[in-house]
């Protein structure tokens, strides 16, 4: 595959305004385009009776959009590798007590792995989508590395620092170097009604219901009650089900108490939540496994970066010291909250995208206590916002 010249390129359309603004740059710059479309989940064929749906893939605006532009458009199930890996691996997070990224493992096996295979069935070039990230040459290293997207609002670099360096080379993210609202002008001549161009927002496999009702059908296991105890011990309450709990979560705990407590712990093994003042959700330590690089590896020298917690978060300066070859210490300079196991820890130095992995656990220095905070009563509802 190759980016030079006027190529076959195979853009990865879900109906949004990105990816559609993406088949349109590359169409009116001369190449030939094929728009593929990934089915990913059965709900998808209800949702896309309704082009307001706000999951991530809709056949029926992609099917229209190619159309209008005169180009190929195919569709391809890739349901049962979705179900494998992304779904499974979601719910099996979730039991286990911890926090999934499943934007982030779509686009490691989904978007990037699946798709591009079949764009190299088709003979493409290139795979284009329509994500807010810069792909540039590094003559001084000669290779290829990602950088923040110029409108920092958009940029999803965050979601994509498990990609395989070895793939950089094919691929073309023209929206990287755009600002939204230049996006919207380039659209315009498809003539779209707006109600029907919604960006992506949520998870496209829990679009019609809460995470919970989710993981109670696909999960009957998950709804297994157990107590609720403080940090000191004392049991408070019970829970129905330790999946259905967040880390910082106050509200819907059922406990009485003089002072506002949050949930600091999800123990799966012992069946248990344990809740505690708001000062415990705070850490400066963490370890990530999994890890990711595009840089040397394994990392052999303790190496000075910022660090992002979650999609939304500033970044913040941290060193990172490796242990053995999939992990790695995080000692961060500033406390962060709300530091959440089964999230992605990633990796900057200035704009560039250095690598990330899944955080395994959190710590205070000085202390042994284990930490997992998590911002926000719905565990999905932070990472997943305008998004993969």
């Amino acid at each position: 595959m190759s980016r030079t010249g006027n190529k076959t390129i195979v853009v990865g359309m879900s109906g949004g305004v990105d990816s559609c603004a993406t088949a349109l740059i590359l169409k009116e710059q001369g190449h030939r385009v094929i728009g593929v479309t990934l089915k990913v989940w059965k709900e998808e064929e209800k949702a896309d009776k309704r082009w307001q749906d706000r999951s991530c893939c809709k056949v029926g605006v992609a099917r229209y959009v190619a159309q209008r532009l005169g180009i190929e458009h195919h569709v391809v199930d890739v349901q049962p590798e979705f179900r494998r890996s992304v779904i499974d691996d979601f719910v099996e997070g979730y039991l286990g007590g911890q926090t999934p990224n499943p934007c982030v493992r779509c686009n490691e096996r989904i978007k990037f792995g699946r798709l591009f295979e079949i764009a190299k069935g088709f003979g493409a070039e290139c795979l284009a989508t329509g994500h807010y990230v810069r792909l540039v040459k590094n003559e001084g290293i000669g290779r290829y590395v990602l950088r923040r997207a110029v409108d920092e609002q958009k940029d999803q670099s965050y979601f994509l620092y498990r990609l395989r360096p070895e793939i950089l080379p094919h691929l073309l993210f023209p929206l990287g170097s755009m600002r939204k609202s230049e996006v919207w002008r380039r659209v315009e001549s498809l003539d779209l009604p707006p109600d029907e161009m919604h960006e992506s927002q949520e998870i496209c496999f829990v679009t019609q219901q809460d995470y919970r009702q989710f993981l109670k059908i696909q999960a009957p296991q998950a709804a297994r009650p157990g107590p609720i105890v403080t940090t000191q011990g004392e049991v408070v309450g019970e829970h129905p089900g330790v999946a259905f709990y967040t880390i910082g979560q106050r509200r819907g705990l059922g406990v009485s108490a003089p002072d506002r407590l949050y949930v600091v712990d999800i123990r799966p093994d012992e069946n248990t939540i344990v809740v505690g003042e708001e000062t415990e959700l705070f850490c400066d330590e963490l370890l990530a496994g999994d890890l990711n690089l595009f840089i040397e590896r394994p990392l052999r020298q303790p190496l000075d970066v910022d660090v992002k917690i979650r999609y939304r978060n500033t970044s913040a300066p941290a060193r990172i010291e490796p242990l053995d070859q999939e992990t790695v210490r995080v000692q961060l300079r500033i406390p962060q909250r709300a530091v959440t196991p089964g999230q992605s820890v990633v990796f900057y130095r200035d704009d560039e995208l250095v690598g990330g992995g899944i955080i395994q656990s959190t710590s205070r220095r000085g202390s042994s206590a284990i930490l997992s905070p998590s911002e926000t009563g719905n565990r999905l509802l932070d990472n997943t916002a305008a998004l993969c």
